[in-house]
């Protein structure tokens, strides 16, 4: 009868929100669906649409200088500071679901680091410019150097290709050498308009034009007589437009020039003198012209007029200055990499939007993180939990989508994607250190080391999030924010319509020892709200704060070791926790209707008990009827930074349910604990920095972790599964043994021997071989003795043929199995062609190295036995040599008796 399985508690991956830019280059492919960044020493292709990774390039050990992704997606060209250059082919899954980058050739294409490249439309021609002004014009599929530029050794800071379009730059210049007695140019427009060009820009403001047919370089200037140089600082991107036949480029001296062909020289008009300009394009085939820079604003400009026309923007902060950007005219998108590691998408209006007034509104329709940097604290917001509130090392708190994708449904981007940025919550003015939220979801609380503490109200349905009130009072860092989370009767307009009830109260905590309870006015305010009580509550930092689920106790927990458990109403301590040896990180009530926990010391309720977690690298139970410690948690390594209550399931048919608990440390590990067994379930080990918070989702029992690495990671609970696996799994083990003994008592060896490989049963297997090997009538010309077992043994699976030579090389170590072994493997050896077993398909190159291993023991063994065979056979004939001598010393047989009397004095000797 089979026993019951036991519960183990399992969790794996279920998404990850990671970065994907930490500042550098950026690039998209004609179609506007695959980003190409910048991750460090990496380069990462992401699906633009759904967030999704497509793949990770692994860099050569320095930074990326540069990299570009070809228009049609066919190649990645990634240069770093190793002075190489790595051109990858790239080939898209059907389904868009991945990349397989595979790299074609590696290069050292300047004696100094790449800073710029360019690549034509056509895919087919690469421009390189170096630190030290040399430009290179590579044929990316050949791998050759097609063009080399001379110029100045001054860094090319703008590299772009185009094709002179039919106007009148043919014209002009047939005109201005009219009469010359070198003649005049003979070629025709369409000749010119062929003709492929290379415009770059360099750190000391020049622009030069390069034509790649005759070879030759022009300069462009802003003064021609005087040769005055089109920019007094870095070009930082030049543009052409073929309708309009003119470039623009933009320069860090704060100008965007417009440049059109006029007698026969490129004649320019200076604008936009107030930010650093680091990247201009044209839009809607040039009749409209864009700059952006660091300002951190986008901004457009119609070409014949010269006058801007989008409405009037503020200035953003420094950290939005836009770094770089991408435009896609086509698709009427443009990317912007902005300072902060954000990647900000606009939608390009048509000129049909431009109001009457002239002006023009830019959407912002998406907000990429790069990266979410040092994650400090997150939590579930919204009623439904499809959001959450990230609080990074920045004073703007993040909202993230983490509902399942919701891409619309003719694959164009704008839809809603699991990691999606939806919106920023900006009032603080310094990092965020701790955020709350309360039972409804709409309402969260954050604290900062502004001295502040801010209450949120969160309406995803009308995409509305404000900050309701802000709470001063302290006079250091607010490094914790506690909500209570009581749920009001059913029937209250509060709980109909949490959105128009705030909670009632906030508690914060600081650096400046105090505690503060802070009453929520009932009207939005936007005046700064002052605290109801304080009371100065440690002798150290307070590092946490929580909120009883009754809402009339709430604990703090301090760097001074403390835990001190508080009276909401009055302010008052009511116990102290004392136990731990370090500070204490984090502090949790237990949820609602716990069931019983079994302590040290006998049983308590779980309603009254509370959990803390320390730098001495343990996590303590403590009962809150007489403030002791029911049990102590070891198994961290490094300090314990956060503890979250499971999911108490609710569906559980037995008696007992399981009360779980998890901890994050600096140790980069998740663990789960019993808390009933005071053991570790599992531990979960995704991160490679410490770990700050926790979170759990209260539906599906999900788990979420982040820390310094930057990394959220989703664990979905698989506890069940698991447990379904297990007992399906233990189910059909009984009845496939059930089935091998009924094939060996049958005597099918044919089936007995392939179940017994399947269910790897070596001591069956060996009895199965055994009596066939030495049966007593063994079927003429078989191999093993029963053709069947012959069959059988002819048409193994490559991974059949190395599970069986695994056996037959432990076989074969025993002298008292070897037989059976040899026989086996010479049946094998003679069913199959000689190259069979070195070429077997095992997986992966341990795999492999396991085979040649298997291999090498089962000759070293059967070489061991056959020179044992030859000592054998030589020995026997020193004894037969013996007995033929010790039969000539014999004396002559007599007859009769005598011979019965020499035979009893021979026995007698």
């Amino acid at each position: 009868m089979a026993t019951k399985q036991a519960v183990k508690t399992t969790f794996e991956v279920e998404n990850v929100i990671q970065p994907i830019f930490t500042g550098g280059s950026v690039a998209l492919e004609n179609g506007a669906r695959i980003l190409a960044s910048t991750l460090g020493e990496a380069a990462i292709l992401t699906e633009l649409n759904t967030g999704k990774r497509l793949a990770e390039i692994e860099g050569d050990g320095e930074p990326i200088s540069t990299l570009t992704i070809t228009p049609s997606a066919s190649h990645l060209i990634v240069c770093s500071r190793s002075l190489t250059m790595r051109i990858y082919s790239l080939k898209v899954s059907p389904d868009f679901d991945s990349v397989e980058a595979t790299l074609v050739r590696t290069t050292k294409p300047h004696a100094t680091p790449v800073v710029v490249l360019a690549v034509d439309r056509t895919s087919t021609l690469l421009a390189t410019g170096a630190a030290d002004g040399a430009i290179k014009i590579w044929d990316i599929v050949g791998g050759y150097v097609t063009h080399t530029v001379s110029g100045q050794s001054v860094l090319v800071s703008a590299l772009h290709f185009f094709e002179i379009a039919a106007t009148a730059e043919g014209t002009s210049e047939r005109k201005s050498k009219k009469g010359s007695r070198k003649g005049q140019n003979d070629q025709s427009e369409a000749d010119v308009a062929s003709k492929f060009r290379l415009a770059w820009g360099t750190q000391d403001g020049r622009i030069r034009i390069f034509d790649l047919h005759k070879r030759t370089t022009i300069s462009v200037y802003a003064d021609p007589k005087r040769k005055k140089e089109a920019h007094e600082s870095n070009v930082q991107s030049i543009q052409y437009s073929p309708e309009q036949h003119a470039l623009l480029s933009g320069s860090r001296d704060k100008t965007m020039t417009l440049w059109l062909w006029r007698d026969g020289a490129w004649q320019g008009t200076p604008m936009l003198r107030h930010e650093l300009v680091e990247s201009v394009g044209f839009l809607h085939e040039g009749r409209w012209m864009y700059a952006a820079g660091s300002s951190g604003l986008l901004r457009i400009w119609d070409t014949t007029t010269r006058h801007e026309i989008t409405a009037k923007q503020d200035a953003k902060s420094e950290a939005e200055a836009i770094l770089s950007a991408v435009c896609l005219p086509h698709q009427s998108l443009i990317l912007c990499a902005q300072s902060d590691f954000t990647l900000a998408l606009y939608r390009v209006p048509s000129p049909a939007d431009v109001t009457s007034s002239g002006s023009l509104v830019l959407e912002l329709f998406r907000r990429i993180s790069g990266t979410h940097d040092e994650i400090l604290d997150f939590t579930y917001v919204a009623p439904d939990q499809s959001l959450m509130a990230i609080a990074t090392n920045s004073e703007d708190i993040r909202l993230v989508s983490v509902a399942e994708t919701e891409t619309q449904a003719d694959g164009e981007e704008g839809g809603a994607y699991f990691g999606h940025d939806v919106a920023l919550l900006k009032g603080h003015e310094d990092i965020v250190m701790s955020l709350d939220v309360d039972w409804s979801g709409h309402w969260v609380a954050s604290g900062a080391k502004d001295n502040t503490a801010r209450l949120w109200r969160i309406d995803k349905a009308n995409n509305s999030y404000t900050c309701y009130a802000t709470f001063t009072g302290h006079l250091e860092s607010v490094g914790a924010v506690a909500l209570p989370k009581v749920v009001p009767p059913e029937n209250s307009e509060a709980f109909k319509n949490p959105l128009d009830h705030p909670p009632p109260f906030l508690i914060s905590g600081s650096q400046d020892r105090f505690v503060q309870k802070r009453d929520i006015p009932r009207q939005s305010q936007k005046a700064k709200a002052s605290s109801s009580l304080k009371r100065l509550a440690h002798e150290k930092d307070i590092n946490a704060l929580d909120v009883s689920p009754t809402g009339r106790l709430f604990a703090s927990a301090s760097q001074d070791k403390t835990v001190k458990i508080w009276d909401v109403e009055r302010l008052e301590v009511q116990g102290i926790l004392r136990g731990h040896k370090r500070g204490v990180w984090t502090v949790k009530f237990a949820p609602l209707h716990t069931p019983a926990i079994q302590g040290e010391q006998g049983s308590v309720s779980g309603r009254g008990v509370i959990l803390t977690g320390s730098g001495d690298k343990t996590i303590k139970l403590w009962n809150l009827s007489d403030y002791t410690c029911l049990r102590t948690f070891e198994g961290h390594s490094h300090n314990v930074l956060k503890v979250v209550w499971l999911r108490i399931p609710t569906e559980e048919t037995t008696t007992k349910k399981r009360v779980q608990f998890a901890s994050a440390g600096a140790d980069s590990l998740v663990k789960v604990w019993d808390a009933n067994l005071g053991e570790t379930e599992c531990t979960l080990d995704n991160h490679e920095d410490r770990l700050w918070t926790l979170a759990v989702h209260p539906k599906t029992n999900t788990l979420v972790s982040g820390g310094s690495d930057s990394k959220i990671t989703f664990w979905k609970d698989t506890t069940a599964e698991t447990q379904a696996a297990a007992a399906s799994a233990a189910l059909k083990l009984v009845e496939q043994e059930q089935e091998l003994e009924n094939y060996i008592h049958a005597g099918a060896y044919r089936d007995a021997i392939v179940l017994a490989l399947q269910l790897n049963h070596p001591g069956r297997l060996l009895n199965l071989f055994t009596n066939v090997v030495t049966g007593t009538t063994p079927e003429e010309g078989s191999l093993t003795g029963l053709r069947a077992v012959d069959d059988v043994l002819a048409s193994l699976s490559d991974e059949q043929i190395f599970l069986l030579l695994l056996r037959l090389r432990d076989w074969n170590t025993n002298a008292r199995t070897a037989p059976v072994a040899q026989r086996i493997l010479w049946a094998l050896v003679r069913s199959y062609p000689a190259d069979k077993f070195s070429n077997l398909s095992v997986k992966g190159a341990r795999g492999q190295k396991s085979l040649n291993e298997v291999l090498n023991a089962l000759r070293v063994y059967t070489e061991r036995h056959y020179k044992r065979m030859e000592e054998l056979v030589d020995e026997s004939y020193l004894v037969e040599y013996t007995l033929q001598e010790m039969d000539s010393l014999a004396p002559p047989a007599l007859e009769g008796g005598e011979q019965d009397g020499g035979d009893a004095v021979m026995a007698e000797a």
